[in-house]
């Protein structure tokens, strides 16, 4: 019998079955007090993923993909007499940069190519000389190439120049380690369908409550606003309607992460497998793209095998039961990327690696 096929890429990712079935729940109206009681439980969990956030931060709930949490955050916080300064080194940094210019807000970009770390010296610099800047913008962890970015280092930069951080942690959130008070953070963005081991259609924005009484909304969006969310999610109800039977998928997925030991636990587990595939490889003389210690646990990019093409090996594994992810980019044929989130275990990360072996006996 044929194992089920294991999701590489960076989400959405292989589910357990706990969190399979948890979606086969009864029909529920969303105005009905039993999904107000649900949607609350779920943003209470959230905020508690990491202690230091469960005094100070709500966890506002949307239905949308990442981006949508990540475009809501930018159009909602970032002032329209204030000023952005976006940090990119992958392609999800340069969205942000396109999202605070599509909502028509001021904005200078500091800028690094996509194999290089963030330019922190001259974000400083920039902040420095200019007083108008309100916000700094960065991605925690750039998937492009698997980069965790220094974001604490970003975060002692901003709270020593009193400026706000926001950060796109989509596909760190609930894996990775993230600083709140020390990095001035007042929002970070994610979803529930990457390091959480839940399913695509729900994501959320991590914000402090303070902002809400301190200044009005900024945004140019009616869905993406949200202050209307926060404002009706204290009751348990959203201004439009949610992803019902996802959300039954996401409370299940945070109590399994909650029975697992929270997320330092499924921060050992996935530096275990990661090191596993990146040992392994490396044996089979298939080098990571970026140096070993620039990686998050989450996601790692290689460099092809001499003499394959990213199709080839990646029909070749999609028929072994795995299904890895292209580069972006300059990088669409020279890198591949795997993931290592999800319901993965060390024996499937074992048949992954027996099946580089056979490619590598090939050629």
């Amino acid at each position: 019998m044929m194992n089920q096929t294991i999701l590489l890429n960076p989400g959405p990712v292989t589910l357990t079955e706990r969190v399979r079935q948890a979606m086969q729940r009864e029909d529920l109206c969303h105005r009905e007090p039993e999904f107000a009681e649900l949607a609350l439980n779920i943003k209470a969990r959230l905020a508690k993923i990491y202690p230091e956030a469960a005094k100070d931060y709500e966890a506002i709930l949307l239905t949308g993909s990442g981006t949508c949490a990540v475009e809501a955050m930018l159009s909602t916080l970032v002032p329209q007499d204030g000023k952005a300064l976006v940090v990119t080194n992958g392609v999800y940094g340069e969205r942000m940069a396109k999202m605070v210019t599509a909502h028509g807000k001021p904005l200078e970009v500091v800028t690094s190519q996509w194999h290089e770390p963030m330019n922190l010296t001259e974000v400083e610099n920039r902040i420095t000389r200019d007083a108008a800047i309100t916000h700094v913008i960065a991605v925690h962890h750039e998937t492009t190439t698997g980069r965790l970015n220094d974001v604490a280092k970003l975060g002692q930069i901003c709270k020593h120049q009193n400026v706000a951080l926001l950060l796109d942690c989509v596909s760190s959130f609930g894996a990775e380690a993230i600083e709140f008070d020390a990095c001035n953070l007042e929002a970070c963005a994610a979803t529930a369908n990457k390091c959480l081991h839940g399913v695509p259609g729900i994501s959320f924005v991590l914000v402090k409550r303070s902002v809400f009484d301190s200044r009005p909304s900024a945004a140019a969006s009616v869905y993406l606003d949200l202050y209307p969310y926060y404002k009706e999610q204290q009751q348990g109800y959203s201004p439009f309607t949610p992803a019902v039977h996802v959300s039954y998928a996401l409370h299940e997925a945070l109590i399994e992460l909650e029975e697992l030991g929270g997320q330092i636990a499924r921060y050992r587990h996935y530096h275990t497998l990661s090191q596993k595939i990146k040992q392994g490889l490396k044996q089979l003389g298939i080098e990571t793209f970026l140096d070993e210690q620039d990686y998050s646990v989450v996601l790692t990019s290689f460099n092809l095998p001499a003499n394959t093409t990213y199709e080839q090996l990646h029909q070749f594994l999609k028929k072994n039961g795995f299904v890895i992810y292209a580069g972006q980019g300059g990088f669409k044929r020279s890198i591949f990327r795997i993931a290592n989130m999800g319901n993965i275990q060390s024996d499937d990360i074992e048949r992954l690696l027996n099946c580089f072996h056979q490619l590598n006996q090939r050629s």
